[in-house]
């Protein structure tokens, strides 16, 4: 089996299309979602229409919780807020149960899946040091875990000790775990405009992180003509 594992997608339809079509290359059999599928992007519920169709296993995002809540966005920054405001209002009744129905951590086959940290994952906590995951190391009951929510590719391996690994591959080794970043199908936050996902090849035990060009200018293009903050077309050519 082969896996593509993506999150952080943010109704970037085209951007998500792309990672789908990349990974049907790839030859991938199954897929897996981290979270955060709307928020931000001009096609939540396209988004989350692929996401149903295919019937992966998928866990909530941050941006998933906030979308269907009821609670007032005074907290969020203008920006944030603006955007959830029309993604809350473009969703329908099946979109929101949807969301509703999401757990924050999943076991998938050999693997595990959490959107933030595995230590506390509905405190939407972000890992951006080997400290950070240090914490959710301890929580990791699997070799490996897949993560999302700082739009940043990533990949943490603790043996005697937790270091990053500067790399976009790794084969995996007994005796070691693997803490593991996909980065943002839809919004990288890297200084990469590119969008980026993980394949997992469970029988050669070989994880890659891809990086996918999209028609970012028609993606730009529908934020703008939905109303959005222009700011949120502006940052995806920046990868920011």
């Amino acid at each position: 089996m082969k896996y593509a594992i993506f999150g952080d997608i943010h109704g970037n339809l085209e951007a998500f299309q792309a990672v789908l079509g990349h990974a049907a290359q790839q030859g991938c059999t199954d897929h897996v979602c981290v979270g955060d599928i709307v928020g931000y992007g001009a096609n939540p519920r396209e988004c989350l229409d692929l996401v149903r169709q295919m019937g992966c296993p998928v866990v909530k995002g941050n941006h998933d919780e906030e979308a269907v809540l009821e609670t007032s966005l005074e907290g969020l920054n203008p920006l944030a807020r603006q955007a959830m405001e029309w993604t809350r209002a473009q969703l329908d009744p099946d979109d929101r149960a949807f969301l509703k129905s999401l757990k924050l951590v999943r076991q998938v086959r050999d693997f595990t899946i959490v959107h933030a940290t595995l230590d506390t994952p509905g405190s939407w906590t972000y890992v951006t040091n080997k400290f950070d995951a240090m914490a959710s190391f301890s929580y990791q009951f699997t070799q490996l875990c897949f993560y999302g929510h700082t739009h940043t590719p990533r990949i943490y391996v603790k043996g005697d000790t937790v270091e990053p690994l500067e790399a976009t591959s790794v084969k995996l080794e007994m005796g070691r775990k693997y803490f593991i970043n996909t980065g943002s199908a839809g919004q990288p936050r890297d200084g990469d405009w590119r969008a980026s996902y993980a394949t997992y090849d469970a029988p050669s035990q070989e994880v890659v992180i891809h990086r996918i060009e999209y028609d970012i200018q028609t993606a730009q293009d529908k934020i703008i003509d939905a109303g959005l903050p222009e700011m949120l077309a502006h940052r995806l050519s920046l990868g920011k």
